[in-house]
């Protein structure tokens, strides 16, 4: 038992020097939070296996922690099996009557690598396909010189996609009001989103999500999944997503 403990001590103190050290990586604070949260977790399970070794109430308060945490790893890993499937997918090659570019983070004039990695993918996606509409969606937030749609605007437009094809929409400042903007400059354009087959460009850790909002707003979509990349921007950003979507589908 003694072992036990010590072990579960020693890792906490692993996922500890872990939580600190990614702390300062850019990008990454989720996991920097993740990993504090697991040392935790296992410095919480060293004092429970001590307390079960000397009375009920601490074989019982072991008993329930441990089912708490194998339900939640069961669940976490089934919530990143749907959004690895989904941002896995190649649907290049679908036939779109409009496309929706979701905005992301810009440096004050300069978009980021998020934002982007979702330029190159409707880049590649309009090239493709050179008589479909999009929507670039995207407000300014904190640190923005200029809304995101504009920020896609310009680097499209400088890679040579036609600027008549382009609708900016620059007042959204989450992924609801994306859809429902864009939705909206859609139909004023003269497409029929009820009928309409729209793709949306987003990161593909973020294009389950999406899918969700969007056929909430009462969009049909399918995904144009942009990759990250680096795998552990990418592991950090899945992660994080597992979260996201519980909140959007039990508080949004």
């Amino acid at each position: 038992m003694k072992r036990s403990i010590r072990l579960s001590l020693a890792a906490s103190g692993v996922f500890l020097m872990a939580a600190m050290g990614l702390w300062f990586v850019p990008g990454v604070k989720f996991s920097a939070c993740l990993c504090a949260g697991i040392a935790g977790g296992l410095a919480l399970w060293a004092v429970l296996i001590h307390w079960a070794k000397k009375s009920r109430s601490g074989r019982i308060c072991k008993g329930i922690y441990l089912a708490i945490i194998s339900m939640g790893l069961v669940g976490f890993c089934s919530i990143e099996t749907l959004l690895v499937s989904r941002g896995t997918a190649d649907n290049s090659a679908l036939k779109a009557d409009a496309v929706i570019v979701l905005g992301a983070g810009v440096n004050a004039t300069t978009p980021s690598l998020a934002l982007s990695t979702r330029i190159d993918a409707a880049a590649e996606y309009l090239t493709a396909h050179p008589d479909v509409p999009a929507v670039l969606s995207g407000g300014k937030g904190p640190g923005e010189d200029i809304t995101e749609a504009q920020a896609m605007f310009t680097a499209l437009t400088e890679r040579g996609i036609d600027p008549n094809r382009l609708i900016l929409e620059e007042t959204s400042t989450s992924t609801a009001e994306n859809f429902r903007y864009s939705k909206e400059l859609l139909e004023e354009n003269g497409v029929d989103t009820a009928n309409a087959a729209v793709a949306v460009v987003t990161n593909d850790f973020h294009a389950f999500r999406a899918n969700l909002i969007a056929q909430r707003a009462g969009l049909n979509v399918f995904d144009v999944p942009a990759k990250l990349p680096w795998v552990w921007l990418s592991v950090n950003y899945y992660a994080r997503e597992a979260f996201a979507l519980v909140k959007t589908v039990l508080f949004d």
